[in-house]
Order: structure tokens, then C-alpha cells, then sequence
């Protein structure tokens, strides 16, 4: 079968979501194999993981470079093994940094880039991409039609599934390019201990209806009853109710949660943009005319400061 490179996101020692979810995306148009970078002694326990998840080999790449340095040494790392291994197609989780090493990654091997996808499957000429497109008002079908298929993949595409496969390790050596930015400090981000925005399952969001900062307790009180990230509109975040880092949006984060609701939020094609992919839509606003109602599953007509604090109350109850 046609090897897949995947590369494997990875955080305090630990594989993230949507690393596994590509893992299973890849095995639908050929067989998974995992690139490890920069996980020092946490190498083996993610190694073993991916294999849980159906890479038939997983290559590890070790060195200073991949934490003193941003982008360039993953790039040289992702780039080279794509080259000595043949591979039939590169995965990337569809990020910030994610989407710049695919675009790196293409460029170097003078292939094609699909960005955003939100489905993949094997076709008569290589991988066939499902997308988004015009703040998810489409759904287009692309193919890469020029060199190596380097794709990036929306996380929540798919639910992980186990599929264990022999996971045997092969570490590389990586004659690294320099001339990256250097990583001079870092602060920890202050946990909230909610799933993070761009992966969570369930995501609730407020918008310019919250009407204050501090109004922002009862959105964040039914996420937490559900599970869930918090998300914010522009008009919320440009009011300074909400931090920057939870703006959904087309300037800012693109979701695509099983579940998605919305509180005080009129819906204009900047924020759809961000949110439309969404599996399940749910809008709450007290204006029976406001554009979110055009697109959700379910809406109330009502004011949230009622509505949002019977929800979560209800969400306690069934919880037990």
C-alpha cells in the first residue's frame, strides 16, 4: 500500500486528538506511517501510541532544533524523510504552525497544498479533498495534480479509532537547513482547564448579546456543565469582554465541533466562517430575524440571560 506521512502533534508527553484522528483519516487512502519530531523521552510512549492507531512504522527525529527553533527544523525533518521514504502523501493537522510547515513542505517538493480539509479519500489519481470554501457556503472536491499531495486536515474530522499495526520505530537523522527563528522565551498559558478551543467536542460561544465581561460567568458556566471550550464573538472580543485567543471567526479560530451554540450572537458571514462546519448548531438570540437562524439545527427565540442559565441547570440535572 501507498505510505502516508502523518505528522504526530504532540504536548507535554502526550499525542493530541487531532493526530489520532489523522491517523485514521490516512488509513482510508493508504497506510499510515508517523513522524515524531522533538519529543525527547516521550519518543517511545508516543511512538507506541501511533502505532495503537495504525502507523506501520513511526519515524522519530531528536535535537535541540526542534524546540530552540520555530518551523524550519520540522520542515526539514517532515520534507526529508518524505523524500528517502517515497511517500504517496503528507498529513498535517490543520493549524496555525501546521498549515506553514505544510506550505513549507510543499514548496520544497514542488507539490500541490489542500488546506482545511474536512475529508479525505482515495481516489484514481491520489487523495481526494473535501473543503469548505466561501465561509463554508461550499463543499468542493480537490485533488493535488502536480508532485506530492501535502494536505492539512481540520481537527473533529474524524473520531479517532484504534487499529493496532506493528508501530515499528526507525529514528532519523535530519541534516537540518538553520536560518530559523530562534525561540528566545516562553510562558506557559494559564490552564482554565476547559478541552482547547480549536478541539474540543462541544464548544459554546458568546457574542455582542452577553453585553458586558462579566456577563461572560453564565457562558462559561454551561460550557463547563457540558464539557466545553468557550468561544467568542469579534464584537465580544473587540470589546475586551472575552481574551483574543477564543475569537471564532474568520480572524479568528475555525471550529468544527460535534456540537456548537451560540449566545447573543447575530451571525454575520465572519463569524460562519469560523463555525459552519460544525456537526450540530444550536443559536440562541432574542431576534427571530437574526442571520445565525439561517444555518442552525436548532434555534430558541429568547433572551439568553433566561435561557442560558435553565439550560445549564437542565444540562446539571440529566448529568446528575
Amino acid at each position: 500500500m501507498a505510505e502516508i506521512l502523518v505528522l504526530v502533534d504532540h504536548a507535554d508527553g502526550a499525542v493530541r486528538k487531532p493526530a489520532l484522528e489523522l491517523l485514521t483519516i490516512a488509513r482510508r487512502i493508504g497506510e499510515p506511517s508517523a513522524v515524531v519530531l522533538g519529543a525527547g523521552e516521550a519518543a517511545a510512549s508516543i511512538a507506541a501510541t501511533a502505532g495503537e492507531y495504525g502507523a506501520a512504522t513511526v519515524y522519530v527525529a531528536d535535537g535541540a532544533e526542534f524546540t530552540e527553533q520555530l518551523v524550519v527544523p520540522k520542515v526539514d525533518a517532515l520534507t526529508q524523510i518524505a523524500k528517502e521514504k517515497g511517500a504517496a502523501a503528507v498529513l498535517v493537522t490543520s493549524s496555525g504552525e501546521g498549515k506553514e510547515i505544510a506550505a513549507r513542505v510543499a514548496l520544497r517538493l514542488g507539490s500541490g497544498l489542500i488546506t482545511d480539509a474536512v475529508e479525505l479519500e482515495a481516489g484514481e489519481n491520489g487523495p481526494v479533498a473535501t473543503q469548505s470554501v466561501f465561509a463554508a457556503s461550499y463543499q468542493v472536491r480537490s485533488t493535488v495534480s502536480k508532485g506530492v499531495p501535502v494536505v492539512t486536515v481540520k481537527p473533529n474530522s474524524a473520531a479517532p479509532e484504534a487499529a493496532p499495526a506493528a508501530g515499528t520505530v526507525e529514528n532519523v537523522s535530519v541534516a537540518f537547513t538553520g536560518n530559523a527563528a530562534k525561540v528566545v522565551s516562553r510562558t506557559p498559558r494559564v490552564s482554565t482547564g476547559r478541552p482547547e478551543l480549536t478541539e474540543a467536542a462541544i464548544v459554546v460561544s458568546g457574542g455582542r448579546g452577553v453585553n458586558g465581561a462579566e456577563n461572560f460567568a453564565i457562558i462559561e458556566a454551561l460550557a463547563d456543565s457540558l464539557g466545553a471550550a468557550v468561544g467568542a464573538s469579534r464584537a465580544a472580543v473587540d470589546a475586551g469582554w472575552y481574551p483574543h485567543a477564543n475569537q471564532v471567526g474568520q480572524t479568528g479560530k475555525q471550529v468544527s465541533p460535534q456540537l456548537y451554540v451560540a449566545s447573543g450572537i447575530s451571525g454575520a458571514i465572519q463569524h460562519r466562517a469560523g463555525m459552519q462546519t460544525s456537526k450540530t448548531i444550536v443559536a440562541i438570540n432574542k431576534d427571530a430575524e437574526a442571520p445565525i437562524f439561517e444555518l442552525v439545527d436548532y434555534g430558541v427565540v429568547g433572551d439568553l440571560f433566561d435561557v442560558v442559565p435553565q439550560l445549564t441547570e437542565e444540562v446539571k440535572t440529566r448529568k446528575g
